[in-house]
């Protein structure tokens, strides 16, 4: 049976790292070693962590005396890893069951794979936990070529992708190396363009883990800023193709289109923004424009047959204030 490492990052969410360990030596793997490292939590995280070394043999523990951010927790994780995959695994979140036995199944079929994702539910600060019908069962699994993956991400690079459930393949990713610390927020995005370089990639849509939305969780603290999120992707890509995809036959056009993507995105946030009053959209706009000044003499409409459905009510919503029904 092939075995797996999961670091568990975790600072100040001592309320949350109990349900997260259960969710993860609950899965249907049996050679598994879980670390969890404490940055420095002032509240009952390295209390809990103590009590979950104790009574689990598979469970290894590092409190650090100060905190030296989540970048630190990432790659000592990395570095400490030695078993067939490898996991980062946020300690406010949860694997759904079973989850962790159908990520290393498909693998284990397809030896070039370098990691393998699916989808994930957010549970809402306040909300009920998701019930069984937010948690899809399994679904079949698409294995693809890795450029493919970055091809799909230059083009949406802003979409979501539930980067928090990955499993990755240990030797893909020490290759790969470590997360990078000029990243705050799309580190992870920017590791699995880098991961995505060294082998194929498997995805299923099926539901693999849950995600907290809370006050202190870091990506509800980006998406408030949209602005930021774009920015972070930019960076991201900038980041990669300057290193490991600056090799690819069509680096320049992917790089292109990538910020391309983002700067369309970016103008119709500023667009939606603008409506409804809120001095974000200048940001936005002067984004869109920096990045393709196209933008500022022809609108991106093509972005259209691609935008969410908020952004796609929005500009509906602004032609049919300017030409209204004639019908009585």
């Amino acid at each position: 049976m092939a075995s797996v490492d999961i670091v568990i990052p975790c600072y100040q969410h001592g309320h949350f790292l109990r349900d997260c360990v259960d969710s993860v030596l609950g899965q249907q793997v049996n050679d598994l070693r879980i670390l969890i490292i404490d940055n420095a939590s002032t509240d009952s995280s390295p209390q809990v962590a103590r009590e979950l070394a104790a009574r689990h043999k598979r469970i290894e523990i590092v409190l650090r005396a100060r905190n030296l951010g989540h970048h630190a927790s990432f790659n000592e994780g990395v570095d400490w890893a030695k078993a067939d995959y490898f996991m980062v695994l946020c300690s406010d979140d949860l694997l759904a069951p079973g989850s962790l036995a159908r990520m290393v199944s498909v693998m284990e079929q397809h030896p070039q794979t370098s990691f393998a994702y699916g989808a994930d539910v957010h549970w809402h600060e306040g909300e009920p936990f998701p019930g069984q019908s937010d948690v899809s069962p399994p679904a079949p699994w698409r294995v693809r070529d890795g450029t493919d993956f970055i091809v799909e991400r230059c083009r949406n690079p802003e979409a979501y992708i539930a980067a928090g459930m990955v499993l990755a393949r240990t030797s893909a990713h020490k290759a790969a190396g470590h997360y990078r610390t000029d990243l705050p927020h799309t580190d992870d995005f920017e590791m699995l363009l880098r991961l995505a370089r060294l082998g194929s990639v498997a995805h299923t849509p099926a539901v693999l883990g849950v995600k907290r939305m809370h006050s202190q969780n870091r990506t509800h603290d980006f998406l408030a800023e949209r602005t930021r999120d774009l920015v972070e992707r930019v960076a991201a890509l900038d980041s990669f193709f300057s290193r490991e995809g600056h090799a690819m036959a069509d680096a320049d056009r992917l790089l292109r289109l990538g910020r391309r993507s983002i700067a369309e995105r970016a103008y119709w946030c500023g667009v939606k923004d603008l409506t409804r009053g809120r001095a974000s959209a200048i940001a936005l706009f002067r984004l869109a424009v920096r990045l393709d000044p196209r933008v500022a003499l022809i609108p991106p409409f093509r972005y259209l047959f691609r935008m969410d459905r908020s952004l796609l009510e929005t500009v509906c919503g602004m032609h049919q204030t300017v030409h209204p029904s004639t019908k009585s």
